[in-house]
């Protein structure tokens, strides 16, 4: 873990932030008391939205897309 004073830090935050982004924990200090630790996210691959599996529609003889064009096309009218 790196400690560093709160001065330093705001000077020196993107160098800081590189090595908690790097996996390491900083301490601030106020004072020379910890006033805060920055540590790095838990980051599970696997709570990515985008990344979750998804239900394909399948509408057997017709393309979903074709399906929702032909149906804006007729709410126009």
């Amino acid at each position: 873990m790196t400690q560093t004073t709160f001065t330093e830090f705001r000077k020196r935050a993107k160098t800081y932030l590189d090595s908690v982004e790097r996996g390491e924990t900083v301490q601030i200090l106020r004072h020379g008391k910890p006033i805060a630790n920055i540590t790095p996210v838990d980051e599970d691959p696997n709570d990515k939205p985008w990344k979750k599996p998804r239900v394909k529609l399948v509408i057997p003889g017709i393309s979903a897309s074709r399906l929702i064009i032909e149906e804006r096309r007729r709410a126009r009218f």
